[in-house]
């Protein structure tokens, strides 16, 4: 059976949401190496039986997506000795962290980066190199988690909305051609 419209619409329908995730994904600022953007892309499978429209990214484009649920955030208060209350930055998330602290050696890098350092009570500069910073990352994002970008799930979800009545109709169409 030829699906012509099909196609082309799953063609369409597929590029927008690849270009929408990268707007959002831009507009999120969680988009430091460029890596992530980079990856999203799309992939239309056929075959007689059927046909798929698949969304492809980095693996961790799924956690940058819908976040990471932290262990405790209550944790931060014992560290912080009362001065920042914890909350928890993705308590709907389907991931969570549970016993592994996240790899700090990464997060010193994103430290290093963006020019992090460190201050006292007062504001002022501290000792402390980009280590350390990357430990006190690790510490507070494995109690807090990760905060969702939804960069795809937004971009999804309009274009559902955008394409659904559009989708009926094409198949339609090359249902009436191919019976022709």
């Amino acid at each position: 059976m030829q699906l012509k419209n099909l196609n082309n619409l799953l063609n369409t329908w597929g590029k927008y949401v690849v270009q929408q995730s990268r707007t959002y994904l831009s507009k999120s600022r969680k988009n430091n190496t460029k890596k992530l953007y980079d990856s999203l892309d799309y992939e239309i499978l056929t075959s007689d039986k059927f046909v798929s429209l698949t969304f492809l990214m980095e693996q961790y484009g799924m956690y940058v997506d819908q976040g990471v649920k932290g262990a405790n955030p209550n944790i931060i208060d014992e560290w912080t000795k009362g001065r920042r209350k914890g909350i928890q930055k993705a308590p709907n998330s389907p991931f969570s962290y549970k016993t592994k602290y996240p790899p700090s050696q990464p997060l010193s890098e994103w430290a290093k980066s963006r020019n992090f350092r460190l201050r006292d009570e007062k504001g002022r500069f501290t000792k402390g190199n980009y280590k350390s910073i990357g430990y006190v990352l690790s510490k507070f994002i494995y109690a807090q988690g990760i905060a969702p970008s939804l960069f795809f799930t937004k971009a999804y979800n309009n274009s559902i909305k955008r394409y659904a009545d559009e989708l009926a109709n094409s198949l339609g169409d090359d249902f009436i051609t191919n019976l022709r």
